[in-house]
C-alpha cells in the first residue's frame, strides 16, 4: 500500500467536533480520558451506533471505558435514553444533551462576566470622568447619586457622561442640574447619544428666541435654576 493510498485512506470519513468542547471542557470539568470518549461516542453515533458498548469502545482507546462511561453519567454529562424502532422494537441509546446544555451554560456564564467586567470598567471611567470634569474627588452623596443613576433610573454610562457634557456645555455644573437632564432624557425617550445631541440641539433653538427676546426687552435675567430643561 503506497502513501497515497494512505493518506486517502487517513482522509476518509470526518468527525464533526464543536470547537466549543475543544475550548472549554476544563471549565465543565472534563479531563482528557473524558472529552476522547466522548469523541469516540461522537464517531460511532455520527456511523449509527447509537449506544456503543464498552468493548467497542475499549478497541480505540485505552484506560477503563467502563468506568469513564460510568464517571460520564454520574456526573451528568451523557445520558441514556429509550428509543423505537420503525418496528417498534425499544433500543437504548446515548445523548450528548447533557454535554451540551453545560457548554452553552459556561458560554452564558463567560458571557456574564465579560458583561460585567465591562460594566465595572464603564462605571469606573464613569466615576474618573466626574472627578476630572469637577476638578477634585466626588463627596459621598455624589457618589450615591452616580450609583442610584445606574442602578435605579437604569441609565447607561455613556448618556450620563453625555448629560455631564451638557451640564458643562451650559455653565451649570452640578449634580442637581445633571439630573434634571436625565429625567427630561428618560420622559422624552432618549436612550441613545444620537438622540440626546439631537433632544440638546432643539432644545437650544427653541430657548434662543426666548432669550433674545428677554435681552430685547431688557427685562432683569429670571432664569430658574433648571432653565436648560424648561419648556
Amino acid at each position: 500500500m503506497n502513501n497515497s493510498t494512505m493518506l486517502t485512506w487517513i482522509k476518509s470519513g470526518n468527525l464533526s467536533v464543536p470547537t466549543a468542547l475543544l475550548t472549554h471542557y476544563k471549565k465543565i470539568n472534563l479531563d482528557d480520558q473524558e472529552v476522547v470518549l466522548i469523541l469516540h461516542l461522537l464517531s460511532f453515533i455520527e456511523k449509527g451506533n447509537f449506544f456503543p458498548t464498552p468493548v467497542q469502545l475499549a478497541e480505540r482507546m485505552t484506560g477503563d471505558c467502563s468506568m469513564i462511561l460510568r464517571r460520564l453519567i454520574q456526573k451528568g454529562y451523557i445520558d441514556i435514553k429509550e428509543g423505537f424502532s420503525e418496528d417498534g422494537i425499544r433500543y437504548e441509546m446515548y445523548s450528548l444533551d447533557p454535554l451540551w446544555e453545560k457548554l452553552i451554560n459556561q458560554f452564558k456564564l463567560q458571557q456574564s462576566f465579560q458583561e460585567n467586567e465591562q460594566q465595572q470598567k464603564q462605571e469606573t471611567d464613569l466615576y474618573s470622568c466626574f472627578e476630572t470634569e469637577f476638578g477634585r474627588p466626588l463627596s459621598p452623596f455624589e457618589c450615591e447619586s452616580l450609583a442610584m443613576w445606574l442602578d435605579d433610573d437604569q441609565h447607561d454610562s455613556v448618556i450620563i457622561k453625555a448629560a455631564l457634557r451638557e451640564a458643562v456645555i451650559s455653565g451649570k455644573l452640578n449634580f442637581r442640574y445633571i439630573d434634571r437632564i436625565l429625567f427630561e432624557w428618560k420622559k422624552n425617550g432618549v436612550k441613545t447619544i444620537e438622540q440626546a445631541k439631537n433632544y440638546a440641539r432643539k432644545f437650544r433653538q427653541h430657548q434662543l428666541p426666548n432669550r433674545q427676546r428677554d435681552d430685547a426687552q431688557e427685562k432683569p435675567s429670571n432664569v430658574p435654576f433648571y432653565n436648560w430643561l424648561e419648556q
